[in-house]
């Protein structure tokens, strides 16, 4: 039983590594992007996006940390189910709406660096 449990907490601990990923990924890609491209795009205003961001970061890194916990104490159940909840679930569906519709949306409205075609001058 304890290898079955094993088996499944590193399952769960990678699919939260990638939710994770995810999640500081569109973060950093929204601190990078200018405040007036969300708005130029008919976003949200940048300042909602990074709380939505950050909280989705908060969430599933506590998400990743319990499963971390379960995978290194396999024979204690009393972590077994503790890091999918709804605010995990939430920030995965933060952070992929964030990267399939916003990014997209935003994408080289003033990238801060002057340049041509080919890159900076």
């Amino acid at each position: 039983m304890n290898l079955i449990n094993g088996v499944f907490n590193l399952l769960f601990l990678v699919i939260a590594a990638v939710i994770v990923g995810m999640s500081v990924y569109a973060l950093v890609h929204a601190l990078r992007v200018p405040t007036d491209a969300f708005v130029s795009a008919g976003k949200l205003k940048k300042n909602l996006w990074l709380l939505i961001l950050v909280l989705a970061t908060l969430f599933s890194a506590g998400s990743a940390w319990s499963y971390f916990n379960a995978f290194l104490i396999v024979g204690d159940t009393q972590f077994i189910g503790i890091g999918i909840g709804i605010f995990s679930i939430a920030a995965v569906i933060a952070a992929t709406v964030y990267i399939v519709d916003v990014k997209p949306a935003v994408k080289g409205m003033g990238g801060g660096r002057g340049g041509g075609p080919y890159g900076p001058w």
